[in-house]
């Protein structure tokens, strides 16, 4: 199998390595024929990691555009280059949100959950060690709730790596989402991205960080199936190294569960290719 599609990208705008122009002659090495550049959305005050990127990504943001639609043009009847963009949904700045999103012509918006109120819960694992079990479970409903809520705006076109909470924590998360009631809850979720047209993210940056399986996992991947619910393919790269990794092997997981097509978006429009 062979997926020629990558659509989460970050440059050295926000925290990632390598320019804009690296990470699409990167893409084009690897044979890629479709290639989004989703930089993160701006913040809103107050919204913040220890390390932040927050006010460079703010400032810099039209140089960003204006160098993916060069490399658009560079590339042009080669490989098509695509200007996303990955959304930090939060439900208390919906406004923001939908001004970040309406700022420029995306062809695509990846909508992810990255904050519970101020904080950045994917950071450090050292945050998650003082958590009780109790309080990392409500922490996981949050999240789920938080997503639909996301999806239920009918901003977004994918949503980004639907396990991410389970970074730091993934044995609470793996015990919690056998539950009845947290299959129920993510279920809920996971019809809102369908109700609302999205794709579902695959995502092998999990793979990378050394959890073992993708985003998401298995149960939720079966979850999604079950519901049809079409799935995104994307490496969330950081770097030219990570563009496409282990894309091939996400197709192959996708199958177990019964995928046989993936999708993408351009134009906001979704497309699907048949991979199996």
């Amino acid at each position: 199998m062979r997926i020629l599609t990558d659509q989460h990208s970050h440059t050295v705008h926000s925290h990632a390595k390598d320019t804009v122009a690296s990470m699409a002659s990167a893409a084009y090495a690897k044979g890629l024929d479709v290639f989004g550049f989703s930089e993160h959305s701006p913040r809103p005050e107050g919204y913040n990691y220890p390390n932040d990127y927050r006010d460079k990504l703010a400032a810099g943001f039209p140089t960003l555009v204006a160098e993916i639609m060069a490399e658009k043009e560079r590339y042009k009847g080669r490989m098509d280059v695509l200007l996303g963009m990955e959304v930090d949904y939060i439900p208390a700045e919906e406004a923001f949100v939908r001004e970040s999103v309406e700022a420029y012509p995306y062809e695509y918006v990846i909508g992810s959950v990255h904050f519970q109120g101020f904080w950045g819960f994917d950071s450090a694992a050292v945050d998650w060690e003082p958590l009780s079990e109790a309080t990392r479970i409500e922490m996981f409903i949050r999240y789920y709730r938080d997503q639909k809520r996301m999806a239920e705006t009918g901003l977004f076109h994918i949503a980004g790596h639907p396990d991410l909470i389970k970074l730091f924590c993934k044995p609470s998360f793996d015990a919690w989402i056998q539950t009845p009631d947290a299959q129920h809850i993510v279920q809920e979720t996971l019809a809102a991205f369908k109700a609302n047209n999205m794709g579902m993210e695959v995502s092998s940056a999990a793979i990378r960080k050394g959890l073992g399986e993708p985003y998401p996992g298995p149960l939720v991947m079966r979850l999604a199936r079950e519901m049809d619910l079409p799935v995104v393919f994307g490496s969330d790269s950081h770097a030219t190294a990570d563009v496409a990794f282990g894309l091939d092997d996400l197709a192959v997981y996708a199958q177990q569960f019964g995928y046989t097509r993936s999708a993408f978006f351009r134009d906001r429009t979704m497309h699907m290719r048949t991979f199996a």
